[in-house]
């Protein structure tokens, strides 16, 4: 199972391999894109940008500060306006080579770790950037855990609820309802990807290619 630390680096390349953002930017992308699943604090956004900077995944460059608008005269006799002082620089943060590359080989992975409850909404955020076969992968290993997870929920409702209050058992079939959601929407995704690569298998590139072989 990725950490934590794993899974942001893997959601801050992704956002950078689509433009450059300074940090303050950067932080509201990530709240916009995951906020429905997690926040980030600037506490632990910050450590994780230095440390992709000091691996050689990310750089930094200084953006120009405002300039400051020019004298001009403020009413008064003999008295013209003082110039604003300069703007802070912010930092830009854009993605290497070496990050590109390395944000690529994560992508391209379709393992446990892709699908588990700690990663998979990072990943699913940035399918966008990722191969059509591992986006089924990922869909289908995800839809095997939960499948896994409602036997579970199941195996677990033949149990005795003797020792069960209201609440709990109200907390179960809680849970067993928002796994039936998911699964659900799994399989529409899953359908849809499976249509898309069976178009793609019948285009008349495909069929033209297919003949010149034949």
């Amino acid at each position: 199972m990725r950490s934590r630390s794993d899974v942001l680096e893997t959601a801050v390349l992704g956002l950078l391999n689509e433009s450059p953002l300074h940090g303050y930017e950067l932080r509201k992308r990530l709240n916009l894109v995951l906020g429905s699943f997690r926040a980030f604090s600037y506490g632990t956004l910050y450590p994780a940008l230095k440390g992709l900077v000091t691996r050689g995944l990310i750089a930094t460059t200084e953006s120009d500060p405002t300039p400051p608008p020019r004298k001009g005269k403020t009413g008064i006799p003999g008295r013209t306006a003082k110039p604003m002082p300069l703007g802070r620089r912010r930092v830009v943060y854009e993605l290497t080579a070496e990050g590109k590359e390395h944000l690529q080989s994560v992508l391209a992975t379709a393992g446990p770790a892709a699908w588990e409850d700690d990663n998979f909404d990072v990943r699913f955020a940035l399918f966008g950037q990722t191969d059509a076969d591992t986006r089924l992968r990922v869909l289908e290993g995800r839809r095997t855990r939960l499948t896994e997870r409602l036997e579970a929920f199941r195996e677990s409702t033949t149990h005795p609820r003797s020792r069960l209050d209201e609440y709990a058992l109200e907390l179960r079939r809680f849970g067993l309802e928002k796994v039936e959601r998911e699964v659900h929407w799994l399989d529409g995704l899953i359908s849809t990807e499976r249509g898309r690569a069976a178009a793609q298998s019948h285009s008349p590139q495909q069929e033209q290619t297919k003949k010149e072989r034949g």
